[in-house]
Formats: C-alpha cells, structure tokens, sequence
C-alpha cells in the first residue's frame, strides 16, 4: 500500500479536502518474514479493526473506510463491528464469491482466446488451468493475462504495472525492502489464497449501520455481472450507491479517479 500512496495522490488528491492515512496491512512491505508467514484472513480483519479504532480515538473523528478487492471486503467487515468508529464505506471492486469470480474469468480469458484468436494466450490459458488458484504461480500468471487485456487498470499492460510496483517499491523502501516487500508478497499470497478460494460474502453479510458506496469498473472481468447487482442487496445498510464505471477496470479508482473523488466529497456530509 505506501508504495502507491504517490500514484494515490497524484490520482485522486483526496488530501485537499481530508486527513488521509495511510499504511501497510501486517506481512506487507518490510515487514518481517515471521509477520508475513503468520497472516491470516481473520487478522487481517482484526489487524483492520484495531487501526479504524485508533484513528477514530486519535483524531476524534470517524472514518471513511477507503477498501479495493479484498480490502473493500475487509473494510466491510470491520465497519460491523466498528460502528462508532467509521461515517461510510467506499468499497471498490469487493471480492465476494470467490467461486463465481474465478468462473467469470476463466469464461473470459476463454472467450478473449477464441476472439482474438491470439496464439500466446491460448498455450497461457492451458499452463493456467482451471479454478481455484490457490498458489502465487497461478494468481500472477491470472493476473498478468488479465492486465494484459486491460481488465486490471485500462490502457496498461502487466509488464507496465510490473515496472511501476518496482520503482514504487524500490522508492518507498529502497533496493533491500524491495526485495523483502516482493518476498512477504508472495509469502501472504501463499497464506491467503487458499483462504480465499472459500470467500463467500453472502453467506454471513456484514449488517451495517452506516452508508455504503459501491462502485464497480464496467470492464472488470473479475466481478461478474450478478455480485454487481446481489452484493448491494445482500449487504444491510441504512444508505447505499451503486455505481457501475465504464471505461474502467478492476482498479477504478485509477482508470476514473474523479468519479470516484466525488463520491468521497458526497460521503464526507454523512454521519
């Protein structure tokens, strides 16, 4: 996470107008091999919990909780049971059916092959294999097939995002930490994904007491068509947006950043 917080400010500049925090999630970043190996779904949650708390004593406001993919999810999970320390929760592209995202994507990638008729992907998609992926191997080589056709942040190939974690990276913590960052990358993706495969938001939805922003890129091949429109429903809330973007990816945020920038300026007038 902090070696995004530039692209973060150059994009949506949310700190004209909030206190913006920033920080790594346990085992992310420089953290150590042992804080890596011990991650869990349920600390992750936990870990979420305890800093939404702070901040609402330390600066005796309330939060709006910010979350993309998964942590959209952990950020409606911990605002159950934060009530009094979060305002509203902008949640981009949550993961929430595990199952029904990865056969909405390998439905695609199929499709794209047949389309495009390309020969790379093809060979690509046999390596791949079917759902679930439960190793790093597979999550990268998904994610790279899936940026590549621009369903991860429009207009950019993985080979580009690649480049850009590094140099964030290696400039937020050096050459060393970036090492250890790519290291605890894939340390918590070992931990995590088979946690993940499971992922069902639906069988126990977070009832909330607070309003939630959903918004969703029309392009992104992850969040098949019916979580768009069943998460929302599912999910208790006393106020709720959905919004589907076009032109924009997983990463929506990034691909349109101003519509996302005045949803945070509406929400900052909730309580």
């Amino acid at each position: 996470m902090l070696h995004e917080v530039k692209k973060f400010q150059q994009r949506l500049n949310l700190e004209k107008d909030f206190m913006v925090s920033y920080w790594d999630q346990r085992g992310c970043g420089i953290a150590s091999r042992q804080d890596a190996k011990s991650v869990s779904l349920q600390q992750q949650l936990d870990d979420l919990r305890a800093v939404l708390h702070w901040l609402k004593n330390e600066t005796g406001q309330t939060v709006i909780a910010f979350g993309i993919s998964l942590g959209a999810t952990l950020a409606l999970q911990a605002s159950e049971y934060e009530r009094d320390s979060v305002r509203a929760v902008v949640a981009i592209s949550p993961d929430a059916h595990t199952a029904s995202s990865d056969a909405a994507v390998s439905s695609f990638l199929r499709a794209q092959s047949v389309i495009a008729k390309n020969r790379r992907l093809s060979p690509k998609l046999m390596k791949l294999g079917d759902p679930p992926y439960t190793t790093p191997a597979a999550f990268q080589l998904r994610a790279s097939l899936l940026a590549d056709l621009g369903g991860i942040e429009r207009g950019k190939k993985f080979s580009a995002l690649l480049r850009e974690t590094l140099l964030g990276l290696i400039g937020t913590y050096g050459f060393l930490g970036m090492a250890k960052a790519m290291r605890n990358m894939n340390l918590i993706q070992r931990k995590l994904l088979p946690q993940l495969a499971s992922l069902d938001l639906f069988t126990d939805p977070p009832r909330l007491l607070m309003p939630v922003h959903y918004i969703f890129g029309e392009q992104d091949p992850l969040i098949p068509a019916e979580i768009v429109k069943q998460l929302p429903e599912a999910i208790t809330s006393p106020e709720k947006t959905v919004i589907l973007i076009s032109n924009a990816g997983h990463m929506v945020h990034f691909d349109q950043p101003e519509v996302v920038r005045s949803i945070f300026l509406s929400a900052r007038h909730e309580k």
